[in-house]
């Protein structure tokens, strides 16, 4: 075998490094699953990273020293927002490496076949989506979207009918918990109805995730003096593009969407009704004469 120039080694020794920190990545998260059929594909396609590592290992003559702090934010990760996220996060990294395989094929034979391997761990990644919160991300969108439309128009409209921060929190508190309950329990009968065995397990997520959208945007409004509204509001809708930016994003890197057309979708449609909302909260105000 031919001495490997500087440039080259370095390039294969940054390809051994990251196949041995996702081995233990594979397999330290792997650890933390309870299905045996999920837990035996992320530990296999761990032990083949190891085997990637040691071909580079043939090259390069040297022992790396794992990314611990690779290892520690995709474990903390998947603990946080589950395992499929986290892992479809990191195949984005590894994508970005083909290029690197690619300029290496014609010098070194296996690179092509690594390739091919870690391709084909996409597809494997692809039949793990079994994941429970990933099978209600339906109920979730439910929730939070319901929650962002006529909460933002709600609290946009009471912002300029009411121009009290206590009484604009205090009514959308009431409105939003109540909205919980009854989005909850219609996802519930909706389910019952279709004959599925987990509308409870369905309702719950729905209400959830309307109800931590309730309390993400009244805290602008309780934490802010009494008069400072319209602080309240600029802050309320840049909660609502963050909700649907982090939301959004993790949807499309766990079920493969399109991450700039979704979330376009969803602004606009919640900014748009809470600037709808804005308007009819002047007018009633004005046309009502009502002054709080």
């Amino acid at each position: 075998m031919k001495e490997l120039s500087l440039k080259l080694r370095q390039a294969i020794l940054g390809m051994q490094l990251n196949e041995e920190t996702e081995y233990v990545i594979y397999h330290k998260i792997a650890e933390g699953i309870n299905d045996p059929e999920n837990k035996k594909i992320l530990k296999q396609i761990g032990d083949e990273e190891k085997l990637h590592a040691a071909i580079w290992q043939g090259y390069t003559k040297a022992v790396v020293k794992v990314n611990s702090f690779k290892v520690f934010w995709y474990t903390m990760i998947s603990k946080i927002f589950g395992y499929t996220f986290a892992l479809k996060l990191m195949e984005k990294g590894e994508n970005k490496a083909q290029a690197s395989y690619n300029l290496l094929t014609e010098e070194i034979p296996e690179a092509a076949k690594i390739k091919a391997d870690e391709e084909h761990h996409e597809q494997e990644l692809l039949k793990m989506l079994d994941e429970e919160r990933l099978r209600y991300v339906g109920s979730m969108v439910l929730g939070l979207n319901d929650a962002l439309v006529e909460l933002t128009g709600t609290l946009a409209g009471l912002t300029f009918a009411l121009q009290n921060n206590k009484l604009v929190a205090l009514s959308g508190l009431i409105t939003g918990i109540s909205a919980t309950f009854s989005m909850a329990s219609s996802e519930f009968l909706s389910a019952r109805s279709e004959g599925r065995e987990d509308a409870l397990k369905s309702c719950t997520y729905t209400g959830i995730a309307y109800l931590v959208t309730v309390f993400l945007l009244v805290i602008p409004y309780l934490i802010a003096p009494a008069d400072g509204y319209l602080i309240s509001l600029i802050s309320m809708l840049f909660i609502v593009v963050m909700i649907i930016l982090v939301f959004n994003y993790y949807i499309s890197v766990a079920q493969d969407l399109n991450f700039k057309k979704r979330f376009a979708e969803m602004a606009s449609i919640s900014l748009g009704v809470a600037f709808l909302s804005f308007l009819v909260g002047l007018l009633v105000k004005r046309f009502l004469g009502i002054d709080v």
